[in-house]
């Protein structure tokens, strides 16, 4: 019974431990990401193409190397509703489609912050 019971509390205690870490690092994401999102926003409502099309190159490196981490523990449509937005976004600002490619960011936006409310853990997600 004492195995059992320390087998029990070792298992619990590394599935909040790796939640923790998983929760932290979902967050430090998300919010680099929603900061390139909100640089990227004025940047798009000043219509400065240049500066806009190197913020989104710093948003695709930086997505990449988070989509990558985020895929081991998240299910994949929600990143890839991330990985669409951002891609149309790219096209509208090509075709200097401004108010496109900001509701384009604001989807995006919205659903990388959905998924952070979602994998977390509080009372509302586990009833």
């Amino acid at each position: 019974m004492f195995k059992e019971s320390v087998i029990c509390i070792l298992i619990i205690t590394a599935i909040f431990s790796i939640n923790a870490i998983t929760q932290n690092f979902t967050e430090k994401a998300v919010e680099e990401i929603t900061e390139i999102f909100t640089d990227l926003k004025e940047n798009i409502l000043n219509k400065d193409k240049n500066q806009t099309e190197k913020e989104l190159k710093t948003l695709d490196e930086k997505w990449k190397g988070v989509h990558e981490k985020l895929a081991y523990y998240i299910e994949h449509d929600e990143l890839e509703k991330v990985d669409t937005a951002i891609v149309k976004m790219k096209a509208y600002v090509e075709t200097e489609d401004f108010s496109s490619a900001i509701a384009e960011l604001d989807e995006g936006k919205f659903v990388i912050e959905h998924i952070q409310e979602k994998y977390a853990l509080n009372l509302k997600n586990i009833f």
